[in-house]
């Protein structure tokens, strides 16, 4: 699998198919797999946030979620393929596992979202194993009684929707404590949009980068997470201003 480096963050460069065959081929192997969405807003947080730098250096798949993403890596001269969105991940990883039988677990979400969500993934795919969902929090106050209902589930995968980055770390923190589960997905809002409790961009504004646009119109106390983008976009011209003359290196 080839890599790229946006600002010190590994990105994997893979296609949806490709992701989905990764996790077909982890489902075999005894051990959880992490699997982190990366976008500016993390590639920007890890710049402060030394636990969740080291989360994403330690993952076993960073996918490439963000259109401003592919469009940085291009422009340092490190082209990603294809952008996989973490909320169409999740839509076509279901699909995959109602058809081998994998038994899924949706961890987080607010105010019944993980419920309502779990409800329109198996109104799609009605072979689908939905053996759990709890909303829960990152509060390590909270693991025991969670990693316990997740044990007790015999979840195959697992969806975390604790936001970021505290969805990744959590997931990182605790991957040997869940013995059961093959492969976990810190999953941002995805609930959300797959609940239909919020709207997701169009797709002409999904492709010309514009979502986080769509998302300030319809949530405007998003602008202080929105800044990100900002700053992201910064470090990235500033990057090619001041290290042109060093191409990023691609590692495999």
């Amino acid at each position: 699998m080839n890599s790229i480096q946006v600002l010190g963050v590994r990105v994997d460069d893979v296609t949806m198919a490709e992701a989905l065959a990764q996790v077909d081929d982890w489902m075999q192997e005894p051990r959880l797999h992490h699997i982190v969405t990366v976008n500016p807003e993390f590639i920007v947080a890890a710049q402060k946030d030394a636990d969740f730098a080291r989360t994403l250096a330690a993952s076993d798949l960073n996918l490439p979620d963000g259109a401003n993403l592919l469009r940085a890596a291009q422009a340092q001269g490190t082209p990603l393929r294809e952008r996989v969105a973490g909320t169409d991940f999740v839509w076509y990883l279901c699909g995959v596992a109602a058809v081998c039988g994998w038994k899924v677990f949706l961890l987080g979400g607010r105010d019944g979202v993980g419920g309502l969500a779990a409800a329109r993934l198996q109104a799609r795919y009605r072979k689908l194993k939905i053996v759990g969902t709890f909303e829960g929090s990152p509060d390590p106050a909270e693991t025991s009684a969670i990693l316990e209902r997740i044990h007790e589930s015999g979840a195959d995968l697992l969806f975390v929707a604790y936001g970021a980055p505290a969805q990744d770390i959590w997931i990182e923190r605790n991957r040997h404590n869940l013995p059961n589960v093959r492969v976990a997905i810190g999953v941002g809002g995805a609930f959300d949009f797959i609940a239909k409790r919020v709207r997701r961009a169009p797709s002409w504004m999904q492709r010309l980068g514009l979502e986080w646009l769509f998302r300030l119109t319809i949530q405007p106390w998003r602008a202080k997470r929105q800044w990100a983008l900002v700053v992201f976009v910064v470090k990235i011209l500033r990057r090619g201003r001041w290290g042109a003359h060093k191409r990023p290196q691609v590692t495999s």
